[in-house]
C-alpha cells in the first residue's frame, strides 16, 4: 500500500506571514501546526539591539529599524517607530502574492465543538472565493458549502468579484478602544457566529489588523497603517486608516426635490459616487471567520493618551471618507492611493497639520512601495526611478 500523505498547505508558496513584535515569538509553537510551512517576515519595533528570539523550525526573515533605514533610506520615515502600524513595512518588502498578519499575542482558537481553528485556511479560502459588494445575499457567503444565492439574486451579479480582504476576528479579548476597555473592564467575547459577509458596496467599517489578510496584489499598495506612534499626536488608529482608505462606497441623501422632472413632489434618493479603493477598482472585503484567542488586553490608561486625537478626529475623518471621490483616470491602486493623499492634505490639513505630515507619508509609501516592487519590466534603481 503506498504511503498516505498530508494535503499540500494551501498557497504555501505565495503567501508571506507578517508579525509585528517587541518580543521573543514563543506565541509561534501554538501556531507551529498551521504556520510552519509558511515563510514568515519579522518587523521588529522598538530597540533594534534587542534580540528577538524565533522558535526553531520556522522559515523567517527579520527586519528591525536599523533594516528599514538601510532599505528605504530617506523614505524610512513613513514606517512607524514603536507602533504596530510597523508591521506595513513587512507588506512592502514581501514577494509574495497573499499576506496574512498577526499579532503577538493572538493564539489558536476553538470552535464550538472544540476543535482547533485554523485561522489562516479560512482566510485563504476567503480570499480565493469572490465577494458580492453590490448586492446582500441573506445566507451571508453564497459561496460556501451548503449557501447559495437566495431567491431574487441577480443573475447577472452571481460571478462576484475578486476578493481583496479578509477581516477576521477575536475570542475573547474584544477589540475596545480605550474608553470602552474603561467602563467595559471586564467584558469578554464568548460568541462564536458561524459567519461571513462581504462588506457591502458604499459601507465603511473598523478594520482590525490583529488577525488580517489581503491579496498583496490587487490591494497591497493601499495597505499603508499611517503615521503613528513615536513622534506623532495619535496611535492605534494605524489599521483602521487602512481600512477608511482601502474601503468606501456610496452616500445617500434624502431629499423631498420633484422625482423626473415632473411637478409631482415625493422622497428622492440621490447617490453620489463616492469611492475609496475597493469600491473604485470592484473588489469585495469579506468579514466574519476565522477566529483568534485574543489573549490579553492592553492598558487602557496608555491607550486613552495614544488615542486621545483621534477619538476627536474621528468624527471629522468619516465624513472626509464619506465625501471622498477618485476621478476614472485612478486605474490602479498607487493612482487612487495618491489622489487620496492629495485630498487628506486639502480638506484634513485643515483638522490639524498632523493631516500633512500624514499626506507627505502616503505619497512616499507609495515611491518605497514602487521602489522595493517595480512594475513588470522595470528595474529599481538606488534612488527608487525605474530603468526600463
Amino acid at each position: 500500500m503506498a504511503p498516505s500523505h498530508a494535503p499540500q498547505p494551501l498557497l504555501k508558496d505565495e503567501l508571506d506571514i507578517v508579525i509585528p513584535t517587541i518580543r521573543n515569538l514563543d506565541f509561534l509553537e501554538m501556531w507551529r501546526p498551521f504556520f510552519q510551512p509558511y515563510h514568515l517576515i519579522i518587523v521588529q519595533d522598538g530597540d533594534p539591539s534587542k534580540t528577538i528570539r524565533v522558535p526553531e523550525g520556522f522559515d523567517y526573515e527579520l527586519y528591525n529599524r536599523n533594516d528599514i533605514n538601510r532599505i528605504l533610506g530617506p523614505r524610512a520615515a513613513c514606517i512607524s517607530f514603536k507602533d504596530s502600524a510597523c508591521r506595513c513595512f513587512g507588506y512592502m518588502v514581501s514577494k509574495k502574492k497573499y499576506i496574512y498578519t498577526i499579532d503577538d499575542d493572538c493564539f489558536v482558537a476553538k470552535d464550538p465543538s472544540g476543535k482547533d481553528i485554523n485561522a489562516l485556511e479560512q482566510h485563504i479560502k476567503n480570499l480565493l472565493s469572490p465577494s458580492t459588494p453590490f448586492f446582500f445575499n441573506t445566507l451571508y457567503d453564497p459561496y460556501r458549502d451548503g449557501a447559495d444565492f437566495v431567491r431574487g439574486y441577480p443573475f447577472s451579479l452571481r460571478e462576484g468579484v475578486p476578493t481583496a480582504v479578509s477581516h477576521g476576528l477575536w475570542l475573547n479579548i474584544p477589540d475596545y478602544d480605550a474608553p470602552t476597555q474603561l467602563v467595559k473592564p471586564l467584558e469578554r467575547n464568548n460568541r462564536y457566529v458561524d459567519a461571513i459577509l462581504t462588506i457591502p458596496k458604499g459601507t465603511l467599517f473598523p478594520m482590525c489588523g490583529m488577525n488580517l489578510a489581503f491579496d498583496r496584489e490587487l490591494i497591497g499598495p493601499a495597505m499603508y497603517f499611517g503615521l503613528m506612534g513615536d513622534g506623532q499626536p495619535i496611535g492605534r488608529y494605524d489599521d483602521m486608516w487602512a481600512g477608511w482608505c482601502t474601503k468606501l462606497g456610496s452616500y445617500a441623501q434624502i431629499t423631498a426635490d420633484p422625482i423626473d422632472g415632473s411637478e409631482q413632489l415625493g422622497v428622492c434618493i440621490l447617490y453620489d459616487e463616492m469611492q475609496v479603493i475597493t469600491d473604485h477598482l470592484g473588489l469585495g472585503v469579506k468579514t466574519g471567520l476565522p477566529y483568534i484567542w485574543h489573549s490579553k488586553a492592553s492598558n487602557p490608561f496608555v491607550n486613552l493618551k495614544k488615542e486621545y486625537n483621534g477619538i476627536f478626529w474621528q468624527e471629522e475623518l468619516i465624513p472626509f471618507f464619506q465625501s471622498t471621490s477618485l476621478p476614472k483616470e485612478a486605474n490602479t491602486v498607487q493612482k487612487c492611493y495618491l489622489e487620496l493623499a492629495k485630498q487628506v492634505r486639502a480638506k484634513l490639513g485643515k483638522v490639524d497639520g498632523y493631516f500633512n505630515k500624514l499626506a507627505d507619508s502616503m505619497v512616499t509609501w507609495i515611491e518605497a512601495w514602487d521602489q522595493l516592487n517595480p512594475p513588470k519590466g522595470g528595474v529599481a534603481t538606488a534612488n527608487g526611478a525605474l530603468k526600463k
